[in-house]
């Protein structure tokens, strides 16, 4: 748009502003829910600046900021993968198949806490929790029971996991070797986002250095034996339910994606061969618009920066392809059934910002693991929004929208705010080392939280239009056996396999570990032989050590 025309319509602007003189008790500021102030107007004033080929583009081409596929929803919807998992491997066997019967197009598994951590079923540190937050993983056998007639080389699996990321990578691709299916059809997701872990979600195993060593042996692995495997999911959906802003979410994940392409160039890597598999996950939270031009703003970012930084030229080192799930603290206990309406909104602004994938949140989730019943509603949530209400038909629908465009170019610049002082500490590590991602998250969950006991951050059915009518759910409970069970199934398997084979793997899995070599084949021998997930934790342990975190004051 031509000077003389903005000069136009800011004499217009400021005409009609005059106009609102005596409506200001009609007219005070808003906020965004991370506190972004955001103006009443926008006009073709606050997009003076932008590009259409250097900012926005077509989708498919650089810079990717309308998204990574040239005919996005058009040419394929979304992947529809619910995150589900509890109790052992044949209850979530039986959840998955019904998923699938119903129309899900993926499947993203929920591991227990001792599972996360690294921990056997058996451990005295898992008792009680076997099966309570997800399913209970201890070995081969259990994987290859929760895959049971499921096809690995027609279903795609997202593994949400991280300390432990190599060991159940390699149960899951003994499992599909276990079904005939070579490592080259496999198709995937390990989440293996460790940075994230020191900095919000805290449940690490073994100090940055050796966990990025294993994440990039993972890189190189599956570069050249699991090309369809995506390596990491970078994930700021764990910053952001820690109480991050958006904007923070948006900075700490990229600054954390690039942390692990300079490891992988540092490990000799080039980054073309393993860029392409790096994959991200946002939290798809309750302001609409804000999360609209976060995704947005995070692809024009990550293109940017991997084109002028880190000189990559494959078009698909440049394109961030990214799954999102709905904010599970958006969720309330009171009133669970708004849950519904909360997550339908969420999975709306996740499509209209172009999301590969997508998980909706059950509305019983802040309450318990979700029952059936909970589960299909969220499915069809996204099946609803896919088939009936319209919104795949064209691409980028917002773009072009003075607010939309406005707010995207200011998410970016808050984001390069932050880039530029994580590189002054030193970089990611250093910086997670002196607390600063830990004290920006807090600071920003206390402000939303204080924003909340005062009322000027509305949560209904909690804070405002509060009934005290009795909760009538269905709430699915994990029975106690499921522990005994699971404890008998595990003694049956280490009494009945090759004990000499086990331990020859164990040793030679420490050797290398104590040198250089890629640890992913040594791994992949001991789970082959049925070495549990925390004997080979624990033989990691013996040569890595484990992460203590700094206490903040």
């Amino acid at each position: 748009m031509d000077l003389e025309k903005l000069e136009r319509i800011k004499e217009l602007k400021e005409v009609w502003e005059k106009e609102l003189e005596d409506l200001k008790e009609r007219c005070e500021p808003a906020e965004t829910v991370s506190g972004q102030p955001v103006k009443i107007l926008y006009t073709p004033l606050d997009t003076e600046n932008l590009d259409y080929e250097s900012d926005l583009g077509f989708p498919g081409r650089y810079p990717y900021t309308r998204g990574v596929q040239p005919n996005m929803y058009r040419g394929r919807l979304w992947t529809m993968r619910q995150f589900s998992g509890f109790g052992d491997a044949y209850d979530s066997n039986r959840r998955y198949r019904y998923l699938l019967e119903q129309g899900q197009t993926g499947l993203s598994v929920a591991f227990d806490m001792p599972t996360l951590m690294g921990y056997d079923s058996d451990s005295d540190r898992s008792l009680g929790e076997v099966g309570r937050c997800g399913v209970a993983i201890d070995s081969l056998e259990d994987m290859e029971i929760l895959f049971d007639q499921i096809p690995l080389d027609q279903v795609t699996t997202s593994m949400t996991i991280n300390g432990p990321a190599a060991i159940l990578w390699c149960m899951y691709l003994a499992t599909a070797e276990k079904q005939g299916i070579s490592l080259d059809k496999v198709g995937g997701t390990i989440q293996n986002d460790i940075l994230k872990e020191y900095i919000a979600q805290k449940s690490w195993i073994f100090p940055p250095e050796p966990s990025m060593r294993l994440i990039t042996d993972i890189f190189e692995f599956a570069t050249d034996h699991v090309p369809k495997w995506n390596t990491i999911s970078i994930s700021g959906y764990h910053i952001r339910e820690a109480g991050s802003t958006a904007v923070q979410e948006l900075a700490f994940t990229l600054a954390d994606g690039f942390a692990y392409v300079e490891a992988g160039i540092n490990a000799g890597l080039d980054v073309d061969r393993f860029a392409p598999r790096l994959s991200f996950f946002f939290n798809s939270h309750i302001d609409f618009f804000e999360e609209i031009c976060k995704y947005r703003a995070a692809r024009r970012i990550w293109a940017r920066r991997m084109k002028e930084k880190y000189g990559a030229k494959d078009p698909r080192s440049l394109k961030m392809r990214f799954h999102t799930q709905t904010a599970g603290c958006s969720l309330t206990a009171q009133e669970p059934e708004n849950n519904i309406v909360r997550t339908a909104y969420e999975a709306l602004s996740a499509v209209l910002g172009g999301t590969q994938s997508l998980h909706t949140n059950s509305m019983d989730e802040v309450l318990a693991l979700p029952s059936e019943k909970a589960v299909k509603i969220a499915l069809r949530t996204q099946q609803v929004l896919a088939y009936e209400t319209g919104v795949a038909n064209t691409i980028d629908p917002l773009a072009g929208s003075y607010f939309i465009e406005a707010v995207t170019d200011k998410m970016e610049a808050e984001a390069e705010k932050y880039f530029k002082r994580i590189d002054e500490l030193g970089g990611v590590l250093p910086a997670i080392d002196q607390g600063f991602f830990q004290q920006e998250i807090a600071d920003a969950a206390y402000e939303f939280q204080k924003a909340v006991d005062r009322g000027e951050q509305v949560l209904v059915g909690v804070n405002r239009y509060r009934t005290d009518e009795p909760m009538e759910l269905e709430i699915l409970k994990i029975d106690p056996e499921v522990e005994r069970k699971q404890l008998e199934r595990l003694k049956r398997l280490k009494e009945n396999r090759d004990g000499d084979k086990v331990t020859a793997c164990l040793e030679e899995l420490k050797r290398c570990a104590a040198a250089s070599d890629n640890l992913i084949p040594k791994i992949l021998d001991a789970v082959r032989a049925y070495a549990t997930e925390g004997e080979i934790t624990a033989t990691l342990k013996e040569v890595f050590g484990e992460y203590r975190e700094k206490p903040l004051f």
